[in-house]
């Protein structure tokens, strides 16, 4: 989402979706319900919410940092909002980001007539792009790859804004989930491979759109379906919709890793329920790399469907060990070791009753730097655990993300730097493993993965990106020119 790199949870050792969006369109109190959508996909972004609304004249929006609740939660708040279209977005914050003028929706008056935008995703030539559009000149208002977005769309030739919007997405690389709206209604997109989510659904005679299917059900809309990858949706303010496919055949790249932490495990993804998929996924991991304990607990709360798989898949019992605060708030990257520690024991305590001379196993979604895994492995020998062994539900994660997800930088990632014993030894438990990529392609309905033509992005894992990443090549390069694409009229 953004051009600068965000905080990450605790010190950095937990991967962050960057952000949420939702939408509605011919809804009776449509930021209400975008507001309470929000609130479900809280989850995915905590540090800053805005919501955009249209009521058939005018466009108005509000924006604000920190969670949904402080910011919508009153009826003035709402009523700052009117019409029956509205869109939100939920994001986390980055080291630059400057206040609010990263927040969206993003908004801009074009030729056309407003234009407002919420984006989950990363581009990842936004600033090749940025710089060829500037020296043009085009004159930005934030740090937000999103709003390069705008300005593709706004300098373009063709005569309907889903005509400028598919030019601009024709120059764009990387990973895009947008809900768009217009004077003449909303239009909501995917990027050809999928790899961030986006939903649709009816609540009455609404259409609404958002990034996890959880929002619906707290809207009481009924999920209809995914928004194909690579499929654009028009609807009017008329209830008209219109799907197209303008961007031609790919092979879809979802995202893996929503299945195994960014979802809601209420939510559905590709086809599957995110719960059921992360106690497959654990069961596999059962599989893969037994260990003979006492009892199976959970890093809360990512941790608990993975754990309860494999504790189901082993015969062993599932036990809390690790009892999590959730009322402490979330905290940046603090200045020294201490300050890290304290911030782990504020947010996770050992049972230790429960696991006082227990052999047990401890159940993570991932490591990332390794070291608030090193935090609960020391928490539970000085709760007196006779055995700390370690499992998890992903495998090594040894490479940065490029679209839409906070990832340090590859030399701060414990799997880039260390072989498995190292790592072992480095979060001090008595062992270590982590389910095989194949064996996460099985649990999530897969066959294995095929490396020829996988079936999600597992970047992050493999190291095989799906898209081409000019930002990250060009280094000092210029950018290329511009090209003006030609395609079909919508």
């Amino acid at each position: 989402m953004n051009f600068t790199h965000p905080f990450l949870d605790e010190d950095g050792d937990k991967l962050r979706e960057e952000c949420g969006v939702f939408g509605a369109i011919n809804a009776t109190d449509a930021a209400a319900a975008t507001a309470l959508g929000l609130h479900a996909l809280q989850h995915r972004g905590q540090e800053a919410v805005g919501i955009t609304s249209f009521d058939g004249k005018e466009f108005y929006s509000r924006r604000g940092l920190g969670h949904v609740a402080e910011n919508f939660s009153s009826s003035e708040a709402i009523a700052e909002l009117p019409g029956a279209m509205a869109a939100g977005h939920v994001r986390y914050s980055t080291t630059g980001g400057a206040g609010l003028r990263n927040v969206q929706p993003l908004y801009a008056e074009l030729a056309s007539g407003g234009f407002a935008v919420a984006h989950n995703g990363n581009i990842s030539n936004a600033q090749a792009l940025r710089k060829e559009l500037v020296g043009r000149g085009s004159i930005f208002q934030s740090t937000s790859d999103t709003e390069v977005i705008i300005h593709l769309v706004a300098t373009s030739r063709y005569p309907t804004v889903a005509d400028r919007l598919i030019d601009a997405l024709r120059l764009v690389e990387g990973a895009y989930a947008l809900i768009v709206m217009t004077p003449e209604g909303m239009i909501a997109c995917r990027d050809p491979l999928g790899i961030r989510p986006l939903v649709m659904g009816k609540m009455g005679d609404a259409v609404v759109f958002a990034s996890e299917s959880v929002a619906f059900d707290v809207v009481g809309a009924d999920f209809i379906r995914e928004v194909e990858p690579g499929e654009m949706i028009q609807v009017d303010l008329k209830g008209k919709i219109k799907p197209m496919h303008p961007f031609g055949e790919h092979k879809p790249r979802p995202c893996i890793f929503e299945h195994v932490y960014f979802s809601r495990p209420d939510s559905q993804f590709a086809g599957h329920s995110v719960y059921e998929a992360r106690k497959a996924i654990g069961a596999e991991l059962a599989k893969e790399a037994p260990c003979d304990v006492d009892l199976v607990v959970p890093v809360p709360d990512s941790g608990v469907p993975a754990a309860i798989g494999f504790a189901q898949a082993s015969g062993l019992p599932f036990e809390l060990g690790i009892i999590r605060s959730h009322y402490v708030g979330r905290t940046f990257i603090q200045p020294s070791d201490s300050a890290r520690h304290a911030g782990v024991k504020r947010k996770h305590n050992a049972n230790r009753g429960l696991v006082a001379g227990k052999k047990i196993v401890l159940i993570d979604d991932s490591i990332v730097r390794g070291t608030t895994s090193l935090k609960i492995v020391e928490m539970m020998r000085e709760a007196g655990a006779s055995e700390v062994h370690f499992r998890v539900a992903s495998p090594p994660t040894a490479h940065s993300c490029f679209y839409g997800v906070d990832t340090p930088e590859r030399s701060k990632l414990l799997a880039a730097r260390m072989d498995l014993e190292p790592m072992r030894e480095f979060i001090q438990a008595d062992s270590l493993a982590f389910i095989s990529i194949d064996g996460l392609y099985r649990a999530v309905g897969s066959d294995g993965r095929d490396s020829a033509c996988p079936q999600f992005c597992d970047a992050c894992f493999t190291g095989d990106y799906p898209t081409s990443l000019t930002d990250l090549d060009m280094g000092e390069h210029e950018p290329a020119q511009l090209p003006f694409t030609d395609h079909k009229a919508a």
